[in-house]
């Protein structure tokens, strides 16, 4: 009987590995170069720890256990819980600004969807002890400097940019009271998702006044933040966050990425614990979902009872962005070749030993090297050269006798006659 992989998980065959490796290479070389360091932390953790962040519902989304001690546990559905966790373990001693990242395994016990599956790989970045909108802007750039990295341009993503203080300012200026907020976050979130009539009633059912629904309405879809200015009016509270916004965007442009990004009320991001600037980069279609998102949370520390300090950051999975990759042509010819230095074949069995041993000095040297474990004819040798796309083949025959190797290059064909020794020293000296 054979045994198919759980559902929304995937089997990473070599080929689908090399594209892992490739993207996870590329989030750790942008995170380095943008002066961040890594991290990492445990797969499970106590289940309540996710509970204080999302509540109790958060149950039903992720693998949860209960361990031979009694302990209620889950796999991580996503780091920044434990990433609050690390930092407050050693809050005094950590410098300041704090700027981490990781690529962790997470899972989360959701139907599979195009994009969405039960385990993915996920590149965090956070700048933690930083007040100033700049941190924001360094998030976001941090991002774009990645997926332009990739070969994508701002006519294949847009950067979204919306603040959940000016959200909140403009929802309390209605008239709206606190507790109301974080049900309408969730369904503000949805508007992009739902057919505009669907939103719409959705939001009269938590906004009966058809005069502060519409305001939402118009809130939601206007498309520059000068515009806001007569919609918010005198909202003290909504211009400071306005005001922030515009930062931003100036940081953004001289940061050189101002291309790729749009102010967008319509992003909130449905998490409760988002406390000013929010973004997402969708692709410019609008096919896919989201391929990150992120914002600043500066009440998270202090909820896992660590001290008030200010915090931003991003996650992006490896799902949506593979599709997105795939989709503009981009992966398939970026990806390194899986390339030998040196293959060694033989003529006869005679020559085994040699063969095996010039392989491992080979290796033993820092080569990337390999033989074929059956001697065979030495055309199907030479065949496996090609097919491993060897730079060089070492054909060990009579020559090595006189300890000689015979060196053809895979590429142009020709071939030349090196003493062992030589050969060798040669390699040293390179």
């Amino acid at each position: 009987m054979k045994i198919p992989p759980v559902k929304g998980t995937r089997d990473f065959y070599p080929q689908e590995m090399a594209v892992r490796n490739w993207i996870i290479d590329g989030w750790k070389k942008v995170s380095l170069r943008n002066g961040f360091e890594e991290y990492d932390g445990p797969i499970f953790e106590y289940l309540k720890m996710f509970q204080l962040k999302s509540g109790d519902e958060i149950v039903e989304q992720l693998f949860s256990l209960t361990d031979r001690g009694g302990r209620d546990l889950a796999l991580r559905p996503e780091m920044t819980p434990t990433l609050a966790r690390m930092v407050n373990q050693r809050i005094n001693s950590l410098p300041r600004p704090v700027k981490w990242f990781s690529v962790p395994r997470l899972f989360r016990a959701e139907r599979p969807q195009k994009g969405r599956l039960r385990e993915f790989f996920q590149w965090n970045i956070d700048i933690i002890g930083e007040d100033s909108v700049l941190a924001d802007a360094e998030v976001i750039f941090t991002t774009v400097d990645y997926l332009r990295q990739v070969g994508l341009t701002d006519r294949d993503i847009k950067v979204k940019i919306s603040s959940r203080k000016f959200l909140a300012g403009f929802l309390k200026g209605l008239g709206i009271p606190e507790q109301k907020l974080g049900a309408l976050y969730v369904l503000l979130d949805k508007s992009s998702k739902l057919p505009a009539d669907a939103f719409e009633e959705l939001l009269i059912e938590q906004i009966p006044e058809k005069s502060i629904s519409d305001k939402i309405l118009k809130f939601m879809t206007e498309q520059s933040s000068e515009q806001m200015i007569d919609l918010i009016g005198p909202n003290e509270c909504a211009r400071t966050a306005l005001d922030e916004i515009n930062q931003v965007f100036e940081y953004l442009k001289n940061m050189g990425v101002s291309d790729y990004c749009i102010f967008d009320p319509g992003i909130v991001r449905g998490l409760a614990y988002y406390t000013g600037i929010v973004f997402e980069v969708h692709d410019v279609v609008g096919e896919l979902r989201a391929i990150c998102g992120g914002g600043r949370y500066d009440n998270l520390l202090k909820d896992f009872g660590g001290p008030a300090i200010p915090a931003t950051g991003m996650g992006m999975g490896d799902c949506v962005l593979e599709i997105l990759l795939r989709e503009k042509w981009l992966l398939e010819k970026q990806l390194p070749e899986a390339r030998l230095e040196y293959f060694v074949a033989c003529v006869d069995e005679s020559f085994k030993d040699a063969t095996v041993g010039i392989t491992m000095a080979l290796r033993s040297r820092g080569f990337a090297a390999n033989f074929s474990y059956k001697s065979g004819k030495l055309s199907k040798q030479l065949k496996q050269a090609s097919d491993s796309n060897a730079k060089k083949c070492i054909i060990i025959g009579e020559e090595f006798k006189d300890k000689k190797l015979v060196i053809k290059d895979m590429v142009t064909g020709r071939q030349e006659e090196v003493e062992e020794d030589k050969f060798f020293a040669g390699l040293e000296k390179s």
